[in-house]
């Protein structure tokens, strides 16, 4: 089963279980991460690959999420390659990532 680890500066890390082929953002979101900054909050699309709101930088097992959508593509032209958008991410692996890099 992969696990998911979200580790942020100054809090513990974070490790929950996935499926294959779970959303990113809806397990985070599942097991109480938090995945936006203040005013994102409130000003989401909700999941939808709208907003690029949900940023996250995975920090190992790139290769263990599904390849970039072109949502991703054009939302995240300026950003590094290991940046995807949560929403649009699926869990094949076992990965860990920082939410609001």
């Amino acid at each position: 089963m992969p696990v998911v680890r979200f580790v942020s500066e100054g809090q513990e890390a974070q490790e929950i279980q996935a499926t294959a082929g779970d959303n990113l953002r809806f397990k985070a979101m599942e097991s109480g991460v938090d995945m936006y900054k203040f005013i994102d909050k409130l000003m989401n699309c909700g999941g939808y690959g709208q907003c690029g709101t949900c940023v996250v930088e995975v920090v190992e097992g790139v290769d263990n999420l599904s390849p970039r959508t072109p949502v991703e593509d054009r939302k995240l032209r300026r950003k590094p390659a290991n940046y995807r958008l949560a929403c649009q991410a699926l869990v094949n692996g076992s990965v860990t990532v920082r939410p609001k890099p």
